[in-house]
């Protein structure tokens, strides 16, 4: 054998050492000298999103109006010398690929138990963006290739023969699955070792989160190696755990507006100090610089509002907004979500403008004896409606420990009255003894609706959007200081359904009658154990009518249509699935009025449920005259 022949050889032998080298050597740095990370600046030292190759394969492709949609996997990394492999839904308008355009390209994350799902990709490209929806849990939702948690389990245990068996992402040695996770604990609160964890020390290199914010970091990379798309325009949002993976992964400079719902801002409280000084929501929060916006529902329980505030303190951004509806929890209606798409319009495509945060200023000296509150709103697009929402039901701090509370807290509107440049409104407190907390709504037009994917990927249509002013706490100290006097007294007509009253009750589905109240959390709104619950309805056919209290429903015929009927209800009257009574009204929070309502076993683990009530008939109900009769 030549000499030139033996140097190819040795060339080639290097070379394919080199590349078997190459496929084991791992994305994150070793310890040094067995030392973890303990803060975000460590955490992420010596991780490169650009550095590896992505090697994209496409493994499913379909077209729907007008839009190129995709099943592709991509590399996440090397982590225990074993490659891991995100699945994700990519989708552009097609007439990019036949005229050459660039798009902003946005990453979304879906929550816990969501999936990766095609229709958030659709309407955002019929709105001229490219999308990739992430599945870091593994759970894909689009036609021909649904992964739920069932195939998920299939894909783990390599069972290629099954009908149901599909790709999808592939976590290798680590664990960043959830619900369920691959191995027996849920590690995401979590950065102790275990045998599929990156060190073998308490690190937070070994949460998931910090794993699938990697991921979605390598899919900003994803999106800058697409030819369609604009690499210096990409955005990132997500709902729920989405929200908070998109707070980990907008301090990415890469990434020029974030939108985060209800996620991103509570993760404070975790029992462990090294968690709370990397992974903790405040750590990466204080790194962000780029344009973001807080979809933040009032009574969420994940992203409680009573850390907005903070969030806001620790951001770098000075460009930000928040939009905060009153009473949801973990869901919003479309005048909200679209908050989104708006804010990605404005700062990836310059095509909107966003006016600017109502400005509020809270005067607790009043000659009522009441605190007040003056708003000046931006008037540069058509304002529908100012409203404000108070509530007493928060606390100084609050913890996943007051999630019940936090879902169930009531906030009181009040209509503010326009003086000159300002709308300013009183805010009658019924104790000193509790903090006030209080923020205010500005109701915008569009010029034209905007189609888009809500936070669960239903279809919305908004016509209308909302910008809120940052909310605004004053403690009892100041109450009682500036003299402020209670005049909210006791009563028993907890609602007579005239002016405003839909302000105070909240639905998921405006198009429908049913509402919801927290009425009875509050104190002014409290019965006696002696007391009958009674309403006036008017409908114009026969009907059942349930009313929910919490989980105890009351099922009334409505056999007198076209006339106002009354009804009185005594405890025993209200039944749960068991067919166990009430016994007590003054633990009752949650009070609807509806058609149909399905009430669910109380037994761990059970998915029995039973439906009351049935569609309803004719023309929507009235009411009037919801009260306590003792």
């Amino acid at each position: 054998m030549s000499k030139p022949t033996l140097a190819l050889f040795f060339v080639l032998g290097c070379s394919a050492i080199s590349a078997a080298q190459e496929a084991v050597r791992n994305t994150l740095p070793e310890l040094v000298d067995n030392v973890a990370p303990k803060n975000f600046q460590e955490m992420w030292t010596g991780f490169d999103p650009r550095a590896e190759p992505l090697e994209t394969e496409t493994i499913h492709q379909w077209e729907e109006d007008g839009v190129i949609l995709q099943i592709v996997r991509f590399r996440i990394g090397i982590f225990k010398k074993q490659r891991a492999i995100l699945t994700a839904v990519y989708g552009y308008p097609k007439s990019a690929k036949t005229n050459g355009e660039k798009l902003p390209g946005l990453v979304q994350i879906h929550g816990g138990g969501q999936y990766a799902d095609h229709k958030t990709c659709l309407t955002n490209a019929k709105r001229g963006y490219a999308t990739v929806s992430i599945a870091w849990a593994g759970r894909i939702s689009a036609p021909k290739y649904r992964v739920t948690p069932t195939e998920v389990k299939l894909f783990w245990d390599g069972k290629t023969d099954d009908s149901r068996y599909r790709l999808t992402t592939d976590w290798g040695a680590v664990d960043a699955y959830h619900a369920p996770s691959k191995n027996p604990r849920n590690n995401f609160p979590s950065a102790k070792p275990a045998a599929w964890t990156i060190d073998p020390i308490e690190s937070p290199r070994n949460s998931p989160w910090f794993l699938c914010a990697i991921a979605a970091r390598r899919a900003l990379t994803f999106l800058e190696s697409r030819p369609e798309v604009d690499a210096a325009k990409l955005g990132v949002y997500g709902h729920s755990m989405g929200g908070k993976l998109t707070v980990m992964t907008s301090f990415d400079r890469r990434v020029k507006a974030a939108a985060p719902s209800c996620g991103g801002i509570s993760d404070r409280f975790n029992v462990s100090d090294l968690f709370n000084t990397t992974i903790g929501d405040q750590n990466s929060l204080e790194q962000i610089s780029c344009p973001i916006i807080f979809l933040s529902p009032a009574n969420d329980f994940h992203g409680r509002i009573g850390d907005l505030p903070n969030a806001i303190d620790e951001i770098k951004s000075n460009d930000w907004r928040v939009t905060c509806s009153p009473h949801h929890n973990h869901q919003d209606t479309a005048e909200y979500e679209v908050a989104t798409q708006l804010w990605f319009d404005q700062h990836l495509k310059g095509k909107f403008h966003f006016p600017a945060t109502p400005t509020t200023i809270v005067k607790l000296k009043n000659k009522s004896g009441n605190p007040s509150i003056s708003i000046s709103a931006d008037d540069s697009r058509k304002i529908l409606s100012i409203d404000v929402f108070y509530t007493q039901q928060g606390k100084t701090v609050e913890t996943p420990a007051d999630r019940e509370n936090t879902m169930s807290r009531f906030w009181r509107h009040v209509a503010p009255t326009q003086s000159g440049d300002q709308w300013i409104a009183e805010l009658p407190v019924s104790t000193v003894d509790k903090p006030l907390w209080v923020y205010a709504n500005v109701r915008y037009a569009l010029a034209e609706p905007v189609i888009g994917a809500g936070y669960y990927y239903g279809t919305y249509t908004a016509n209308a959007f909302n910008v809120s002013s940052l909310m605004e706490k004053i403690s009892p100290e100041q109450l009682k200081s500036a003299g402020v006097v209670t005049t909210i007294k006791p009563s028993l007509t907890i609602e007579t359904f005239n002016g405003d009253w839909q302000k105070e009750w909240f639905t998921y589905k405006p198009g429908l009658w049913p509402r919801s109240t927290y009425k009875l959390n509050d104190h002014q709104w409290k019965a006696s154990s002696t007391s009958n619950l009674a309403l006036e309805i008017f409908a114009a056919e026969r009907n059942q009518l349930v009313i929910l209290l919490d989980n105890h429903a009351a099922e009334i015929t409505l056999d007198q249509p076209e006339q106002w009927q009354t009804i009185e209800l005594k405890l025993s009257d209200f039944r749960n699935f068991e067919n166990a009574p009430l016994t007590d009204w003054k633990n009752v929070r949650l009070l609807k009025l509806s058609n149909a309502e399905r009430l669910r076993s109380s037994k761990r683990g059970s998915r029995e449920s039973r439906i009351k009530g049935k569609n309803w008939n004719g023309a929507d109900p009235e009411f009037r005259n919801l009260r306590w009769k003792n």
